[in-house]
């Protein structure tokens, strides 16, 4: 708790407290309270108890800790792409993934002083990404800071008011902040995707549709991603997300993160997954779940 700023910490507890007392009901999310994954945990579990922690590993500890039934963790915006690092943190969290969540993403420009007096403005990366082309219009410099809403706790406590931070809506309320600017974004579709993380996975009922999410990694031979995608569009099953990256340091092993609709024990699927592994090195499933928006 102690890495959350000084105005952050007395919330912070409150949420701990509450977590702990009914960790059934507990939603882990990286971030300080009034963060954009707090406001997706309330969206996704409107009976659950928001349970903050500093860094994504620390929300992955708490679900498999047992300190939280489930977390929710952001894995792509659609103007500023994937967010750094989970697709590794996913595959290795030894966690499924039961769920999704789409949350539009608009921030506030918040500070002690007056907009005329801002210099530079503290956020997530993603969020000064999401927000670059506005305050390089202002002129202010962006700041690199783990959390969104955190960085509005920080500038409660600095109390400069050269500093601003782009927080979500709400959280310059939280930390008694002036706000300076409202409803910044780039454009208009910013939406962050989230997954929901538990400690084993759900089998999939009712009527869908489905969305089924696998990592892979090809064998080293020309034409080798060709091969292991091909049973996809023999059986016609919608690939939506197809990422690569590299682990280790060879160079030589590519790794894929990949959704598509559907969900194992429907044919198509099934028959495009077994001619997938014919042509991988391996493959592992992470997770299918009900899509929160259908896709195609």
């Amino acid at each position: 708790m102690d890495n959350f700023a000084a105005p952050a910490r007395p919330i912070v507890a409150r949420m701990i407290e509450a977590a702990a007392a009914e960790p059934g009901r507990a939603v882990a999310f990286q971030g300080a309270p009034g963060a954009n994954s707090h406001i997706a945990a309330m969206q996704a579990f409107p009976e659950g108890a928001p349970l903050p922690c500093f860094s994504f590993e620390d929300a992955i500890d708490a679900v498999r800790e047992g300190r939280a039934d489930r977390a929710i963790i952001p894995i792509e915006n659609s103007l500023h792409g994937r967010v750094a690092d989970i697709h590794f943190l996913l595959p290795e969290s030894g966690l499924a993934i039961t769920g999704e969540h789409f949350l539009p993403i608009r921030y506030d420009l918040v500070a002690t002083g007056e907009i005329g007096q801002v210099r530079e403005a503290m956020s997530h990366p993603q969020a000064l990404g999401q927000c670059r082309f506005w305050l390089k219009q202002q002129g202010i410099t962006p700041v690199a800071y783990p959390d969104t809403a955190g960085a509005g706790a920080v500038v409660a406590e600095l109390a400069d008011p050269a500093v601003a931070a782009l927080v979500p809506p709400g959280a310059g309320e939280l930390y008694g902040l002036n706000i300076l600017a409202k409803n910044l974004a780039d454009a208009d579709h910013n939406m962050t995707r989230f997954v929901i993380l538990a400690r084993e996975a759900q089998e999939p009922a009712g009527d869908g549709p489905w969305m089924t999410t696998f990592i892979f990694e090809v064998k080293n031979v020309p034409a080798a991603l060709y091969k292991a995608l091909g049973g996809f569009a023999t059986n016609g099953v919608n690939m939506t997300k197809l990422e690569s990256y590299q682990r280790g340091g060879s160079f030589a092993a590519t790794e894929f993160y990949t959704d598509v609709t559907g969900r194992p024990g429907e044919p198509p699927l099934d028959r495009a997954l077994e001619e997938l592994k014919f042509h991988t090195k391996s493959m592992r499933v992470l997770g299918s779940y009900a899509q929160a928006r259908q896709r195609g």
